[in-house]
């Protein structure tokens, strides 16, 4: 197991919505940009985790990205270089406010001493079972 996030790390949090008929194709595009090779967020060594799209159970309109950064000056920097210069496609499915994150400073996260104990513990425990 590890910690979804690392001490001292910042984490981005976009909270947005798509129109109910745009929801494949949002994702469609999404995943095409984001895992095309030329996303330059993947290629900063301030980014801690790659970010992970989550949908909401109650409301399939309504999405989060999340991801981990050591570093948000230069998360925002590379965010205006898509902003203005890239501009997928994507983006303008967002309904409302478009694409800005807030950011959050993770200031509490389980040791991975904790984290491994536990797994190991739950692995004794179903090999005694």
């Amino acid at each position: 197991m590890k910690a979804i996030a690392e001490l001292g790390n910042f984490l981005h949090i976009y909270d947005f919505y798509v129109e109910k008929e745009n929801i494949d194709e949002f994702i469609r595009l999404f995943n095409e940009f984001d895992y095309g090779g030329n996303n330059p967020m993947h290629m900063s060594p301030a980014q801690a985790k790659d970010g992970a799209m989550c949908q909401d159970v109650d409301d399939p309109t309504h999405f989060w990205l999340i991801g981990e950064w050591k570093d948000i000056v230069e998360h925002a920097k590379i965010r205006k270089i898509l902003a203005t210069e890239l501009k997928p496609a994507f983006v303008g499915m967002i309904k409302g406010t478009g694409f800005v994150p807030k950011y959050a400073k993770v200031v509490s996260a389980t040791p991975q001493a904790i984290l491994d104990k536990a797994e190991a513990d739950a692995k004794a425990k179903s090999k005694a079972a």
